[in-house]
């Protein structure tokens, strides 16, 4: 497990909903990813969708708009489209069907 993963936040502001948006993708990181390498750049605000993020190497990127509960999204990189779940179970299902 790397431990020694320093990361910067972009786009990070204030807002009430914005803060409680990480908290929410930090504390899914922390019960369901702790470990897994986080993306260069892969933690920000989206100012154009609203959503906070966290991008992982896998291929989930955990998101919270504008602090309701988290969705977890997956972009199929052969077609473009972005699939959100509520749930990570199914996430991760879909990624191994498209990686399988």
């Amino acid at each position: 497990m790397n431990t020694q993963n320093n990361q910067t936040i972009y786009n990070f502001s204030t807002s009430f909903c914005e803060l409680q948006g990480f908290s929410k993708c930090f504390k899914a990181y922390a019960d369901f990813f702790a470990g897994e390498y986080v993306l260069d750049g892969g933690i920000g605000f989206n100012s154009n969708s609203g959503y906070t993020y966290i991008a992982l190497e896998n291929g989930i990127c955990i998101c919270s708009m504008l602090g309701a509960d988290v969705e977890y999204l997956i972009t199929n990189i052969e077609t473009g489209e972005e699939t959100f779940f509520d749930n990570h179970e199914e996430a991760e299902d879909l990624l191994s069907t498209l990686n399988g």
